[in-house]
């Protein structure tokens, strides 16, 4: 697997001034855009830190534990960085490994996909070229 790196982590909190003040505040991360999504009455944050590590944090109204994925408290997925998507994705479903249809990110234009490690921990694969 040709691994970049991780590109970001994402975090739903039930309490969205709480955590954006923990983030910025306490952690010391720099906010790279804030948006509201309305349709969905939900914030979301993207964070940096010096090295360029990142954090989406995202509130939605009354989120439940995570029983299942992907709308929950908590870790919401694990993202890594590849240079090629359709290599990657065609060499995990290659090795019996199941990956959702690409989108397209509506904020940076980027291409990703989801699959999920044995644990059902759902993991995105990032495209993003040197």
């Amino acid at each position: 697997m040709a691994i970049r790196g991780i590109h970001h982590l994402a975090i739903i909190t039930a309490d969205y001034p709480r955590a954006r003040a923990f983030y910025i505040d306490t952690l010391g991360f720099s906010v790279l855009s804030e948006h509201y999504r309305q349709p969905r009455d939900s914030w979301k944050l993207n964070l940096v830190l010096p090295d360029g590590s990142q954090i989406e944090l995202f509130s939605f109204p009354a989120p439940p534990p995570r029983p299942t994925r992907p709308e929950a408290c908590g870790l919401r997925h694990l993202a890594l960085r590849v240079a090629q998507l359709d290599e990657e994705i065609a060499r995990l479903q290659a090795a019996g490994v199941e990956c959702e249809p690409v989108r397209v990110d509506e904020y940076t234009g980027q291409r990703f996909t989801f699959l999920a490690d044995p644990d059902g921990l759902p993991i995105e694969l990032y495209e993003q070229a040197d």
